[in-house]
């Protein structure tokens, strides 16, 4: 199905323009300085750790840009990859896998694809590319499955035939645990590292007895967790004092984790993370580190009481890069490493459910030092975003589109 619309966007300089060192992490006028672009009062009384961490002042892109509705013929999409050849694949999360052409044609579904169980939070996730794709063609994908005890986030490999149409060699590589009969929060994002490695997100699973969890280094439930191609610990991963520590546990203390992207200039992994009520995340991965839930939080219960004993810092824990209160839900993101849009030069773009919008952070030396929200006016929950081959940025949402966002 082919539906093609154009929105027009231009956002004239009405303030003083932004100054900031141009340094290796951002350019030095990444756009028009407004007031912070959240207006909606907060859930909690809570005080950041430091000035800057969360309702940091507002950007407008000072470049023309248009976003352009490619498709709207897709189911549920979860995640999207660019082909060498620049179309792109896209994982539908009822189990789905496909490819859509730059003129939007969408291909029937790829065979191969294991069965996923798609009630709920879970189905067919987050997938990447083989950095030596284009002679292996290999893919690696992450998605929920029944075992014996629930469900589980579960990782699996295939190549893709010559001619696009099947997967082949399909295998599952890897498995978090325990179990759970829970359908939330699966985490299911998945890149490859600066060191061929692969990194995938697991969620808590969302339930009370689960929570604790992503505290536990014997179980890989709220991590993010390290591994090679064969789903082996990757070499170099931390190493834990802790009786029993699983070898591929890269990071832990995280909720539910939806979104990976690595830094174009200093090769490290950002992830985003969905929090309560109130508490969505950005943090910059350590190796080793705790991320702190559900032990500090800027969040909430979602029916009011506070979280634990209801702390944001405790030694030994990690601090959010950025916070937001209320949510926005993020999800999938990419960094930009176009020049089509020069404000937009390592600015990290990250797809928002519940907030309806593009995200647009502009980073300087691991600090967000603007907020800019795009495609608003589309009432559509962005799941993930991707750069294409051709230096755009492409967008999916829950409701089945594929936007193209670039230089008008």
């Amino acid at each position: 199905m082919k539906n093609i619309t154009y929105i027009s966007i231009f956002s004239s300089a009405v303030f003083t323009l932004f100054s900031c060192s141009n340094d290796k992490d951002t350019v030095a006028d990444p756009g028009t300085v407004t007031s912070p672009v959240e207006t909606t009062s907060p859930n909690t009384s809570y005080k950041p750790a430091f000035t800057g961490q969360t309702r940091i002042s507002g950007l407008q892109t000072n470049t023309a840009y248009e976003g352009k509705v490619i498709t709207t013929g897709l189911s549920s999409p979860w995640g999207i990859k660019t082909l060498p050849d620049g179309r792109l694949l896209v994982t539908e999360k009822g189990g789905n896998l496909r490819i859509v052409t730059a003129s939007g044609e969408i291909s029937a579904p790829i065979t191969g694809v294991p069965a996923v169980n798609p009630l709920n939070q879970g189905g067919l996730l987050g997938l990447t590319l083989d950095p030596e794709f284009a002679t292996n063609r290999m893919i690696y994908w992450v998605f929920s499955k029944v075992v014996t005890g629930g469900n589980v986030t579960a990782v699996a490999k295939g190549k893709l035939s010559a001619d696009f149409k099947a997967l082949e060699g399909v295998s599952e590589i890897y498995a978090s645990g325990p179990a759970n009969s829970s359908v939330l929060h699966y985490g299911g994002r998945i890149l490859f590292d600066k060191n061929g490695n692969l990194m995938i997100s697991t969620g808590e699973r969302s339930v009370l007895e689960t929570r604790p969890l992503a505290q536990s280094l014997v179980g890989s439930l709220g991590k993010v967790v390290r591994i090679n191609k064969d789903g082996q610990p990757a070499s170099g991963n931390p190493v834990f004092s802790q009786a029993g520590a699983l070898q591929e546990i890269y990071t832990y203390g995280h909720r539910n984790p939806q979104g990976l992207a690595l830094h174009p200039v200093t090769g490290e992994v950002w992830l985003s993370e969905h929090g309560p009520k109130g508490g969505d995340e950005i943090n910059r991965l350590k190796a080793g580190s705790n991320y702190g839930w559900p032990v500090i939080t800027y969040g909430i219960e979602y029916d009011g009481p506070k979280i634990g004993e209801g702390i944001q810092q405790k030694e030994g824990m990690e601090q959010p890069v950025y916070y937001w209160d209320p949510v926005i839900s993020p999800s999938g993101m990419t960094f930009y490493t176009g020049n089509r849009v020069p404000e937009w030069e390592n600015n990290l773009f990250i797809g928002a459910l519940s907030g309806k919008h593009i995200v647009r952070l502009a980073i300087d030396n691991n600090k967000v030092i603007g907020e800019e929200r795009l495609l608003t006016q589309e009432n559509q929950r962005f799941r993930d975003v991707t750069q294409g081959s051709d230096g755009a940025l492409y967008a999916v949402t829950d409701e089945g589109r594929l936007y193209k966002i670039d230089k008008k």
